[in-house]
């Protein structure tokens, strides 16, 4: 990227591309930031200060060609580089991401599974193969996989992610509700789905009595 953008703007772009791509596919030819805005629930102003890092302009009373926004998009946030990972934990939800096709069109392949439960060991879940956990750090080598999304249970989250961190793992993409203990030069993304699930029933009353 040319420049630092925030994690928030980074997440909006995503949306604004979801959007994007379903415009495409009903062969709408332009958006305008209005448009987002209302599909989005949030403010005019701050769809154009996100689309303003990508500098590009719209059409007056037109809008944004829906093909060269996407692609800036993609472009921007590298969609087309793509960044191989492993899942750590073969259970219900590490099973659901990997059958989970999207993430190829962000870049982002799931390369394999791990697990050491010995039932799990060699199934195939999407064309992804479970291996014994015990092989991650000769296949991370062999790979040069340096991404992990963990997805073990929460009393083991930290034994694992000691083990990752030995196994040449520098980015962890944390689905456990366990804040990780980590060296300095280990980047953590904490997938906190409780925490969002309770934001959101807050924010929209629905935990209020009735």
């Amino acid at each position: 990227m040319k420049e630092n953008i925030s994690d928030k703007v980074i997440n909006r772009l995503t949306l604004y591309h979801s959007i994007l791509t379903d415009y495409i596919e009903k062969n709408i030819e332009y958006i305008s930031s209005p448009q987002i805005a209302e599909l989005l629930h949030i403010d005019n102003t701050q769809v154009r200060k996100d689309i303003a890092h990508l500098n590009y302009k719209g059409k007056c009373k037109v809008g944004y060609r829906v093909d060269n926004l996407k692609k800036l998009i993609e472009k921007t946030l590298r969609f087309k580089t793509v960044k191989n990972a492993f899942i750590v934990g073969a259970g219900n939800l590490g099973m659901a991401l990997a059958k989970y096709d999207n993430f190829e069109a962000y870049g982002f392949n799931i390369s394999a599974l791990f697990d050491n439960a010995k039932d799990k060991i060699g199934m195939k879940i999407n064309n992804k193969e479970v291996f014994n956990v015990d092989e991650l750090q000769n296949l991370a080598k062999k790979s040069n996989v340096t991404i992990a999304i963990l997805t073990v249970p929460r009393k083991y989250a930290q034994q694992v992610t000691d083990f990752l961190v030995k196994s040449g793992i520098k980015y962890i993409w944390n689905f456990t509700p366990c804040v990780l203990n980590v060296p300095s030069d280990i980047q953590v993304w904490n997938e906190n789905l409780i925490g969002n699930f309770l934001q959101f029933t807050v924010n929209h009353g629905i935990s209020k009595k009735a």
